[in-house]
């Protein structure tokens, strides 16, 4: 059964049966010379052939080996997330002449955060086809994942002598953040007024009198909305396409600060919450943009294109939280990025003096803030003065909207507007 080990794999084998076999030859060897007879000579010619078949084979272990290897063709496309298994075949070629009855294949699988997996199996080589191996990994966790070199171990059909070869075959895919599906956002719906003295007036996606195009009919639509001069030269029915009304651009602002997580889970919380806001903004044509403040802070500015949100989900893919200090003055060295008018989301489990601090410089820069807090006390949202549910209860210039998130499960309901 296939062997996985959660630690680099650094288990000696014992190599005693060289030392054996030249402790042997030189035994028969003397036997010959100082005893001599046929038994003797039979008994050394038998030796030296075994001692042949050793060399040859630690020789034509020497010659190179081939080796690749493959996954499934949904992780090849990088559509892997967090949570997966991944199905791995590794395919080896060694020399064909070497008489091998089995080889062990170890691969080792390392995460760019340090940690690895090494896993171990034999190999029954074919002469012309050679030898492939198939294994599927635990569950991975977010980041970027890279193939170590494989050892290959050569065995003689004894078991008493093993060559070890080493091969490079280069590999390694991506694990993407865990996602959720965000039905709706509040903040979006039609006659929702956000917080602030810049007040903007945030639209559902609404239909203009603009028409962008032709699709398929779709049972149900109104009679005014087909196109008869399409469906006349098509011959199959076809409707109009309006073009929808703008969104307002939406920054999305990550506390990537070692200092503003309790631990590893709250991070990978927010890393989550960061990347469904994303897939949310991609399915609903919202410009959206990324700023990380990690030790180095990174920004993206708002788009829409999809190479552009494909950049941000796979800057999300390694990150981790680094770094102490005051986000605010991380904002203040990127703060040609942010224009009045956005919509600016503070990702972080801070609450209090630095998480307002931070708010309130985005409501001073003609922003409007929003805050999602991950994890916490269950309280701490409205102690702050940040409504969890998006209603007043405070003073409009007081008051921050936001929302509270304990769950990736719960951020669903949390962004539509209900009550945790």
């Amino acid at each position: 059964m296939p062997r996985f080990h959660f630690a680099p794999f650094n288990k000696k084998r014992k190599l005693s049966g060289r030392r054996l076999l030249a402790f042997v030859w030189g035994i028969c060897l003397l036997y010959v010379l100082f005893q001599g007879g046929k038994t003797s000579i039979m008994l050394f010619v038998m030796v030296s052939l075994l001692c042949a078949y050793w060399l040859f084979g630690a020789l034509g272990t020497m010659l190179k080996t081939k080796g690749s290897r493959s996954l499934s063709v949904a992780e090849e496309r990088g559509s892997i997330q967090a949570g997966s298994q991944v199905s791995i075949h590794f395919h080896m070629e060694p020399p064909r002449f070497l008489p091998v009855p089995y080889v062990i294949v170890r691969e080792v699988l390392k995460r760019h955060t340090g940690e690895s997996w090494s896993f171990e199996e034999s190999v029954i080589p074919n002469v012309r086809s050679g030898g492939r191996l198939a294994f599927q990994t635990p569950p991975l966790e977010r980041g970027k994942y890279t193939f170590a070199d494989t050892e290959l171990i050569y065995e003689d059909i004894f078991g008493l002598v093993e060559h070890k070869r080493t091969i490079f075959v280069p590999g390694g895919f991506q694990v993407l953040p865990r996602t959720v599906y965000i039905p709706r956002w509040h903040l979006f719906d039609r006659g929702f007024r956000m917080a602030g003295p810049e007040t903007i007036q945030a639209y559902s996606r609404r239909e203009t009198t603009q028409l962008s195009g032709v699709r398929d009919y779709v049972y149900g639509d109104r009679m005014s909305r087909i196109h008869w001069n399409a469906t006349a030269k098509t011959g199959t029915w076809k409707s109009k396409e309006f073009e929808h009304e703008s969104m307002p651009r939406t920054m999305l602002v990550l506390d990537g600060l070692s200092s503003s997580y309790a631990g590893k889970e709250q991070f990978e919380l927010a890393v989550s919450t960061t990347a469904s806001l994303l897939a949310y903004g991609e399915r609903n044509g919202i410009s959206m943009g990324l700023c990380t403040l990690g030790e180095k802070p990174t920004i993206f500015p708002p788009e829409t294109t999809l190479p552009h949100r494909q950049q941000m989900i796979y800057h999300l893919v390694d990150l981790n939280p680094a770094g102490y200090g005051n986000n605010r003055k991380r904002l203040e060295t990127k703060k040609h990025a942010f224009k009045p008018g956005i919509l600016f989301v503070y990702i972080s489990p801070n609450t209090g003096e630095q998480s307002l601090d931070v708010l309130s410089w985005a409501r001073q820069r003609q922003m409007t803030p929003y805050h999602v807090e991950i994890g916490g006390s269950a309280h701490g949202v409205q102690a702050q003065g940040v409504q969890a549910d998006g209603r007043e209860n405070l003073p409009l210039q007081q008051s921050i909207r936001g929302v509270y998130v304990t769950s990736l499960k719960e951020l669903p309901t949390a962004m539509g507007g209900g009550r945790i």
